[in-house]
């Protein structure tokens, strides 16, 4: 059996403070004299948002180190993972209210996310989204920083919170100024709402990536839609289970929207509260969903077609896709050393400035 873990692949629907270890809470938790909850003890979107928002108030209202290490810890787990590329979620202005310190916090963000990222032989790039549950101008704020650095760290666009209470036509203006600067837009639609939600992500944000989208599957025409248009649905399974937006891994929609021919990539969205890390869900697409390697080759092949990552990287990591299809099945999984080798000597060549821009 081949080792998903030498699977070159990419992670894109990732936030970056549901991403924190279990220990890393506790550990900033005890620090503050707090008890932190039970990250899984929750089952619906209403319970996991508390236990959210204390993750990213240990950050945000810690010292400057719990974000380095944040997200030092992020990177590598994705590298140890298989990943060669991640593509972590922020806002910088939940940080900081003035713009310019928002921008000065991106900027800690992108620079310790590369640092650690070239350590280890992999890429980093930066998904800077807008709230839904903030006023609209926030929103335009926001686009406004990522645009500042897009071709420089952050390469693409999102919005998060719930989509069945907030639409996406506030946020119009938002999107157009980061899809002006180059970023690929790739909001939260088909998860809380339904194939509506999807089609608006479409039409009014201009959608190439959608995080989750599963929901489309409930309107035939919109699944060949996404097909036909070639948008990538950044899927998380062991997510929609726990917060309910499936009723189990068994009825999960991921196999059919393949079978439709829809782009999808695997992703933990925040393996803190849901548990799976990437290479757990590549792992569960193979035993829950009886996927081939072939069709999980495709999925990683997706997911980094789909990135922000420079065109080099892309192309190396699909070269590595094929060979590992290639290869004949291999029975252990490599340190992560040994993971990410073959990756960093097929970038040490072009791990330039150049390399840094994004596509």
């Amino acid at each position: 059996m081949r080792s998903l873990a030498r699977l070159p692949k990419a992670h894109l629907h990732l936030h970056l403070e549901g991403a924190m270890r279990p220990a890393t809470l506790a550990e900033l938790a005890g620090e503050r004299g707090e008890r932190p909850p039970d990250p899984s003890g929750f089952k619906s979107f209403e319970d996991f948002m508390p236990v959210y928002g204390l993750a990213a108030r240990l950050v945000r209202e810690g010292p400057r180190e719990n974000l380095l290490r944040l997200v030092r810890e992020v990177v590598e787990d994705a590298a140890a993972d298989g990943a060669v590329w991640i593509e972590p979620q922020v806002n910088p202005l939940t940080y900081e209210d003035d713009p310019a310190a928002a921008l000065d916090l991106l900027d800690v963000v992108i620079d310790e996310g590369r640092r650690t990222a070239a350590r280890l032989g992999i890429g980093f790039g930066v998904l800077v989204f807008a709230r839904r549950n903030a006023d609209p101008s926030q929103a335009v704020e926001t686009a406004q920083l990522a645009a500042r650095r897009a071709g420089n760290g952050v390469v693409s666009f999102g919005l998060a919170g719930d989509e069945a209470r907030y639409g996406p036509e506030p946020f119009a203006e938002a999107f157009a100024i980061a899809r002006d600067a180059g970023l690929i837009s790739a909001p939260h639609a088909g998860e809380l709402a339904g194939p509506a939600s999807v089609r608006a992500a479409l039409d009014v944000l201009g959608a190439r990536r959608i995080a989750h989208g599963v929901r489309a599957v409930e309107d035939p025409a919109l699944v060949a839609r996404l097909a036909a248009e070639g948008v990538v649905l950044d899927v998380c399974p062991t997510s929609n289970v726990a917060l309910g937006v499936v009723g189990s891994l068994s009825a999960h929609p991921l196999p059919l929207l393949l079978q439709a021919g829809v782009r999808c990539t695997l992703n933990a969205d925040d393996p803190l509260l849901f548990g799976p890390g990437l290479l757990e869900e590549y792992e569960t697409a193979r035993t829950a969903f009886a996927l081939t390697d072939r069709q999980i080759a495709a999925i990683a092949r997706t997911s980094v077609e789909s990135s922000g990552a420079p065109r080099a990287t892309v192309a190396e990591a699909v070269t590595l896709i094929g060979d590992w299809l290639g290869s004949p099945d291999q029975a252990t999984t490599p340190p992560i050393q040994e993971a990410c080798g073959q990756f960093a000597e097929h970038r040490a060549l072009g791990n330039t400035a150049a390399d840094q821009q994004s596509r």
